[in-house]
């Protein structure tokens, strides 16, 4: 599948997160869907089980299983509902900052109750003003009583009506490359609140990914991730590292249901006497979906097995989220295409499929921000490359046997 071999540890955990979807998810999706109801109690579980910290170093309290273990976790999860896919790589994705750019103090406090699902993070970047645009925020924080105050409305928050410490990058400074801080806010600090409660969406119906308001919240000093004027890094190093094989990552386990379903309705639905799965304009199509699934899987894993070896692969992460985005995407087209008017019927597994595929555009850059991306990074023109600032070969990356 990748450079890496599949080991033990992996397969190990494989079979325990699909008996978990199969099992204890399964059964809710139809209520998610139906209402849109955040499932507080599920997105917990899964950090009670320590998945949010499977990447957390075991000095930490973390699985230390690494960046590909992390890929599967996701897929096996988004395979059976993107929403729970969706609230598993939301809460990964601030390890990265914490673990990157936090103080040896700031590790020791918040990465073992991460790791032991008793902290969910989040990350909170995005606002209604300046989109993926970090430069435009007008989100800011000053310096007030050894500490900082806080005031900024962020927008599609991933776990937002869940999450109980937020990594908030705000303005700082008026403009410049240091006009940006990253700060550690808990949730229960005075002046932290959601907006509203959660909107149903379209698609990934039972992901909180709401807004959260922070009205003249103090920060004390400590809960400065990295030094001040650090925020653009902090945010763009784990949208990079983390986000892209995450949001990657859900993309294909929605693009495995999307095949899944559609090969067997097409093998138990008849057409003139035969399976429609005998139709040769029938076969082209899941003909042409197993081939994007393969693809976008290669894709998705080399990156991540590049990341765990401690190897030059911001573009392969920047590729393997464009990947994954646009083959899944056709795919859920090709299924539709084969359900014909079945697929437009609530009832069938496709329509969610479809919808949900086309939900992982916009997180950690659209497929115009990824192009834009490597682009510069071939020309020679981008920033410094992530992975070689913060390379460093994880345990996972040399295959263990689960003892």
């Amino acid at each position: 599948m990748f450079g890496g071999d599949i080991t033990g540890r992996h397969e190990q955990l494989k079979a325990e997160v699909r008996e978990f979807a199969e099992t204890e998810v399964a059964p809710r999706v139809a209520h998610m869907e139906a209402t849109g109801a955040v499932e507080h109690d599920l997105a917990w579980e899964i950090a009670r089980r320590g998945w949010i910290g499977i990447t957390i170093d075991p000095a930490y309290g973390g699985m230390g299983a690494g960046h590909v273990a992390k890929v599967l976790l996701i897929e096996e999860l988004a395979r059976v509902c993107g929403a729970m896919g969706a609230a598993a790589q939301a809460s990964q994705l601030p390890v990265a900052m914490i673990d990157n750019f936090g103080s040896e103090d700031q590790r020791r406090r918040w990465l073992p109750p991460i790791a032991a699902g008793d902290v969910m993070p989040t990350i909170d970047v995005t606002e209604e003003v300046s989109g993926s645009q970090l430069g435009g925020m007008q989100g800011r924080a000053r310096r007030h009583r050894g500490g900082w105050v806080l005031n900024a409305a962020k927008t599609h928050v991933g776990n937002s009506h869940i999450a109980n410490l937020h990594c908030v990058v705000a303005r700082t400074a008026d403009s410049g490359p240091g006009s940006l801080s990253a700060f550690l806010v808990e949730s229960d600090r005075e002046g932290v609140s959601p907006l509203r409660p959660p909107v149903p969406a379209m698609a990934l119906r039972g992901f909180s990914f709401g807004t959260v308001v922070f009205g003249d919240v103090w920060v004390p000093e400590e809960n400065l991730l990295g030094a001040d004027g650090d925020g653009r890094d902090v945010a763009d190093s784990a949208s990079v590292l983390n986000g892209r094989a995450n949001l990657g990552a859900v993309s294909l386990g929605v693009h495995r249901a999307t095949v899944e379903t559609t090969l067997a309705f097409a093998a138990a639905r008849e057409r003139y006497g035969k399976p429609l799965s005998e139709l040769s304009s029938v076969q082209q199509r899941l003909g042409q979906m197993v081939s994007n699934m393969m693809t976008a899987q290669t894709v998705l894993y080399t990156a991540a097995d590049m990341l765990d070896r401690g190897a030059r692969c911001d573009g392969h992460l920047m590729n393997a989220k464009l990947v994954n985005y646009e083959l899944g995407t056709a795919s859920a087209k090709l299924g539709m295409e084969v359900h014909a008017a079945s697929g437009l019927f609530t009832d069938r597994p496709i329509e969610r499929c479809f919808r949900d595929a086309h939900a992982m555009f916009a997180p950690a850059g659209t497929s115009d921000v990824q192009r834009l991306r490597l682009a510069r990074l071939a020309l020679g023109t981008g920033q410094p490359e992530w992975s070689q600032l913060f390379a460093a070969p994880t345990r996972a990356a040399v295959p263990q046997e689960v003892g």
